[in-house]
This record gives structure tokens, C-alpha cells and sequence, in this order.
């Protein structure tokens, strides 16, 4: 009988924590009208860039992106501690407009996705060293989880002045 307790919480510690679905995520971002989805595809030289900027390639050579021509919305993913992270980052002139997880998969550090964190990331821009220009804090037992958001807010933030 104490094996039935034990396999529910192994089954269940391993399911994605879904937040919000990617297509919800674009569909609230323009109003329920998705525009369009177009792609930054990378050259060498980006993928060059990116790694300095998150310290290594994207996994991608194609990164989709969907736009009204004012902000542009982005899905995006990166390694925790094991596990990707799904975010959803909106930019809008060089700047970070809202940063959200959609997907969390790792066992700890879920409080990325809390607001009293991910407010930080708003109106921040990607410096011409590479670094955000806002202080992001830490949060104590998520340094994984907190690294992965930054370098998806840079990397974000540098595709968006690919487009």
C-alpha cells in the first residue's frame, strides 16, 4: 500500500507545470488576433553573438516570432537546473514589455514564474556590452531557473533587433 503513494508522486513531480499554453500566450498578447508568425533565421555570426550573450549556440537556427509591427512576441526556451524552461517575452522598441513562464518542468525554483519576479524584466533593454539594463534579483534555491529567464530576456531582446 505505501507503494501507491509513492508512484503518484513520482508520476506527478514529472509532468511540465503548464501555465499557460504557447498559442494562449500569442493569442492574449495581440488581442485574441495572432498575427502572422515570421522567423529570424541565424547566421554564424548571430549564432556567434548569442553564444557570448547566454554562452552557448541556440538549439535553434530558426527562431518564429509573431508581430504587429509595434511589439513582437517571442516563445522561447533554455535550460534550468535539467530541464527547459518555456517562456513567452514581449518586446516593443528594444525593450522587455512582459516575460511569463508558460512551462516549467524542473522540480525546483517554480518561483520564476511569480510576478513579484518577472515584473523585474519590464522596460528592460539588452546594454551594448550584453548585459540587462536592470538589476534582476536572485531568488534563493531558483539560481538556476533565475539564469535561464535572464539569458532568454537577452536573447529575446537581441532577436528582436534581428527582425
Amino acid at each position: 500500500m505505501i507503494m501507491i503513494p509513492l508512484l503518484f508522486l513520482a508520476t506527478a513531480s514529472a509532468q511540465d507545470d503548464v501555465y499557460q499554453k504557447p498559442s494562449e500566450f500569442i493569442g492574449e498578447t495581440f488581442g485574441g488576433n495572432a498575427p502572422k508568425a515570421g522567423a529570424v533565421t541565424l547566421t554564424k555570426a548571430q549564432q556567434g553573438e548569442i553564444k557570448k550573450l547566454i554562452g552557448r549556440f541556440y538549439s535553434s537556427n530558426r527562431v518564429r516570432y509573431w508581430t504587429d509591427g509595434k511589439k513582437a512576441a517571442w516563445i522561447l526556451e533554455e535550460i534550468g537546473k535539467t530541464k527547459p524552461i518555456t517562456i513567452g517575452c514581449v518586446t516593443s522598441a528594444g525593450k522587455i514589455v512582459r516575460i511569463t513562464v508558460l512551462i516549467y518542468r524542473e522540480s525546483h525554483g517554480w518561483e520564476v514564474k511569480q510576478p513579484f519576479f518577472t515584473n523585474q524584466f519590464r522596460n528592460t533593454a539588452l546594454k551594448s556590452d550584453g548585459k540587462l539594463s536592470a538589476s534582476i534579483d536572485n531568488i534563493a534555491g531558483a539560481t538556476l531557473s533565475t539564469r535561464a529567464m535572464r539569458k532568454m530576456a537577452k536573447l529575446a531582446l537581441y532577436l528582436d533587433k534581428q527582425r
